[in-house]
């Protein structure tokens, strides 16, 4: 906490990491993410407003409910920006046994995410590793 007790970017981003690691996905959005917020994949086009990033993750839970943070490698911030290494697994479609390792780059503002970028290598999602050869 800060001198004036309002919580930190640092506190505010350990217990978003608490709440992914416990599968409370839903919840840290509904805190962490303010009304307008954006996320983006990659360079895909971000989804916006908070209603739209709650919705999405309805569907990635109902297409991949075993879904689960494998851990957390690192987090970094500096001021009101956030980096968080994050390795996720779940059991895809397929069947196949997918770990997706990614770093979600933010901006916080007043206590909550403005703008979330994923950065990962797509091949992962199907089943591959960064060098082409298919995971475990």
């Amino acid at each position: 906490m800060s001198e004036n007790g309002t919580m930190t970017t640092v506190d505010n981003v350990k217990n978003l990491i608490a709440l992914a690691q416990q599968g409370k996905f839903l919840e840290a959005i509904e805190r962490f993410y303010a009304e307008n917020a954006t996320m983006q994949e990659n360079l895909d086009t971000p989804r916006a407003g908070l209603a739209a990033l709650l919705q999405n993750e309805r569907s990635v839970l109902a297409a991949v409910p075993d879904i689960h943070v494998e851990r957390v490698e690192s987090f970094i911030v500096d001021g009101d920006r956030a980096a968080i290494h994050w390795i996720f697994a779940y059991t895809d479609r397929h069947g196949r046994q997918i770990r997706l390792d990614e770093v979600a780059y933010q901006e916080w503002q007043d206590g909550k995410i403005i703008r979330e970028r994923f950065f990962y290598d797509p091949a992962q999602r199907n089943g591959q590793k960064s060098n082409g050869q298919k995971s475990n």
